[in-house]
């Protein structure tokens, strides 16, 4: 007669739990209690080889860690031969260490790859003992007790792995939410000027890792009311450059705080430009985050001298008479009316033409000569040109003081034109 799975322990079809006998049953519990005396010193054993294995690993992660590991080694060895035992009480089950320990790990930094590399040393150090237990002869377990024994302790560590993954996973994720929402909160308090707090500037250096007086950089780009980000991944590409930054979305604006170090603001301006799609600005903090909340200022007002729709990147120190414009729009009314103003009454086309040449000549020191070749125009018609702006406005190009006006006067135009869109 074929002898039945029950009698046998035979595993039934689809891979299911082998079936076993009370008698069976016992014996395997039998078999994992004989362990029961020696515990503490099998999860010795495990902890020491552990230590010793990633030894520069938890020398590094101090006595506290290392103790905790030699502890909780023998907690889950306990619980665990109970459990196989049959002994366990229902509220010291082996799963309960299981979660808090990868809780813990996670909280502890210990890298998930020593975690799991733990377990599986575990179960193998507790199936040889049990195969030492046997060859001693000091109790008389079959081979067949022997392998279910075994099958389960390998089983076991299947859903060991699975719940100490999820648990650390979980954890990880919880603590990179809090850290993040604690970055940003600091972030938050550098725009609002609480850099200059030399408590907070000390506790965003811990939370940031930027130090008190470390130069940094700040970024701002308006999402001007699309979903898609000014900048693509601007972290991403810094962070391979070596570069710490830190990232936040403050009323409608995305902005990173940026720790230059030895690569300086241009640089970090050429790291971050693959990145740009859409306005973006850059300002510098000699005096680290206490100037935070300035360089925030003057980068939103350097990205706001940016057209509407344009993916670029400016540096508020190659921005400064826009910025400066853009921030007093009586001075940029004074100023229209008092260089170009008269060439921006005639008509449209005709004032065009004047601008662009006017243009052309600041660009190039009043020469009409390099104008002309900037413009593709005849020297004669620059010169035309030039006697038209001259007679409207009163202003002279071949004098300095009123060349920079009318350069001014064609910032004015740009800064003006730029709000008229944005409105």
């Amino acid at each position: 007669m074929e002898p039945s799975r029950a009698s046998t322990g035979a595993r039934p079809a689809g891979g299911s739990r082998p079936v076993v006998d009370e008698e069976l049953e016992e014996q395997i519990r039998n078999a994992w209690a004989s362990l029961l005396g020696s515990a503490d010193a099998i999860a010795d054993d495990i902890a020491l080889t552990l230590l010793e294995k990633d030894r520069e690993w938890y020398d590094k992660a101090g006595p506290e860690l290392r103790a905790d590991v030699r502890s909780n080694t023998r907690e889950h060895v306990r619980r665990g031969i109970r459990t196989m035992a049959g002994i366990a009480d229902p509220e010291e089950r082996a799963v309960h260490v299981w979660r808090d320990t990868g809780r813990r790990r996670a909280r502890q930094g210990v890298p998930m790859e020593l975690v799991l590399n733990a377990y599986s040393l575990g179960t193998r150090v507790l199936w040889e003992a049990l195969l030492e237990q046997s060859r001693a002869d000091r109790l008389h377990v079959d081979d067949h007790v022997l392998l279910m024994a075994g099958q389960r302790v390998w089983n076991a560590l299947d859903v060991q792995n699975a719940t100490l993954v999820e648990s650390y996973r979980r954890e990880s994720a919880r603590l990179q939410r809090r850290d993040l929402q604690r970055q940003q909160s600091f972030l938050d308090g550098l725009v609002e000027g609480r850099g200059a707090d030399p408590g907070f500037a000390s506790e965003a250096r811990d939370i940031l890792g930027v130090g008190v007086d470390e130069p940094v950089v700040c970024v701002v780009a308006p999402f001007d009311g699309s979903l898609d980000e000014p900048l693509r991944a601007p972290e991403d590409r810094l962070e391979r450059a070596g570069v710490v930054s830190h990232w936040h979305v403050r009323g409608g604006t995305y902005f990173g705080l940026v720790a230059t170090g030895e690569h300086g603001v241009r640089q970090t301006v050429t790291l971050l430009e693959p990145c740009v799609a859409g306005r973006v600005g850059v300002a510098p903090s000699a005096e680290g985050v206490a100037g935070f909340a300035t360089a925030y200022q003057l980068a939103a007002r350097a990205a706001e001298t940016v057209p509407r729709g344009a993916q670029q990147l400016v540096s508020v120190t190659e921005r400064l008479p826009e910025v400066l414009l853009s921030g007093s729009p009586e001075v940029t009314s004074v100023l229209l009316s008092v260089t170009v103003g008269p060439v921006l009454a005639l008509p449209p086309q005709q004032a065009e033409v004047l601008l662009e040449t006017l243009g052309a000549l600041v660009d190039h020191n009043g020469s009409p000569t390099h104008a002309a070749e900037a413009l593709f125009c005849h020297r004669n018609t620059v010169i035309y040109r030039l006697k038209q702006i001259e007679a409207l406005t009163g202003r002279s190009l071949a004098d300095a003081r009123d060349r920079l006006l009318l350069a001014l006067g064609l910032v004015a135009v740009g800064a003006r034109r730029a709000a008229d869109a944005d409105g």
